[in-house]
């Protein structure tokens, strides 16, 4: 079946909810694959897709489907803005936006990649998926109101870099893409809200409390199945995250923490006192 003929019609029947996201995984166009992404949940809570745990699927072509911008280059080549210039402020936007843009090829790949897993897993992560289709059309959509476009700045690749390194082991995904790339985002989100309410941009602002109230969600997803992976193998979970971060070479946890998102998110006390002393 060709690409074409997967993504054609998402509302058809009798539609598999893995071997969609692995198509939609493959799409190109950013504004495209957000609006098929939520197309797809929508078939999905409809009833008119089913999903198969135990079906092995390999990808046809490279994953994930890029447009031709933005530029990818090193974070340490990323230009430095100035929040009191409206270029700086869009370019702030634009990263946001390359972020959202990233965890939705991210959500889509924890669909088809794994199998074996219980279906709400399945459902769980097409629900991250369209969260973060509506996420990335938020932020998109303000960027042309401010004169740019998704593309016009250039961007990096860390959280796919991720996604690659632990494509080999569900455990692994669950705990060094959701439980520590996506949960910085719990720790970033309020000060940069704060910088976009003090330029004057309260649009971008409530924005984010969207996104990280939709985010504390996408954590406790991973949270949740990383423990049910660790009881599964028999796994001690904060020995083994230990154990993780060193094997794949994930970032070092740095803070400042945002211990309340952190906590909402599902992290446990134990896991809260090894960052730091103070939890609130």
């Amino acid at each position: 079946m060709t690409l074409q003929a997967e993504t054609g019609s998402l509302k058809g029947s009798g539609q598999e909810l893995r071997r969609a996201a692995l198509a939609l995984l493959c799409l190109r166009s950013s504004e495209d694959k957000a609006e098929a992404v939520k197309a797809l949940r929508q078939s999905w809570l409809a009833g008119e897709s089913s999903v198969d745990p135990q079906a092995r699927l390999e990808a046809a072509g490279p994953i994930p489907g890029r447009p031709d911008k933005p530029e990818l280059v090193s974070p340490l080549l990323l230009e430095r803005r100035s929040m009191r210039t409206a270029e700086g402020r869009a370019a702030l936007i634009h990263a946001l936006a390359h972020i959202e843009f990233n965890a939705i090829n991210l959500a889509l790949d924890a669909v088809w990649r794994f199998a074996g897993m219980p279906p709400q897993y399945y459902a769980d992560w097409l629900k991250i998926a369209a969260e973060e289709a509506l996420h990335f059309t938020m932020l998109h959509t303000h960027l042309q109101s401010l004169g740019y476009r998704y593309g016009d700045f250039t961007g990096h690749d860390s959280l796919w870099e991720m996604v690659a390194k632990t494509s080999d082991d569900v455990l692994a995904r669950m705990a060094l893409v959701p439980r520590t790339l996506e949960a910085r985002g719990l720790d970033a989100s309020p000060p940069l809200r704060a910088k976009l309410a003090q330029a004057g941009d309260l649009e971008a602002a409530a924005i984010l409390d969207i996104l990280l109230r939709d985010e504390i969600g996408h954590v406790a997803i991973g949270n949740r199945w990383y423990g049910w992976l660790c009881e599964q193998r028999g796994l001690e979970p904060v020995s083994t995250y230990a154990r993780l971060t060193t094997q794949y070479q994930a970032p070092k946890l740095r803070g400042p923490f945002n211990f309340p998102a952190r906590r909402a998110a599902g992290f446990s006390e134990a896991e809260l006192a090894l960052m730091g002393d103070r939890h609130e």
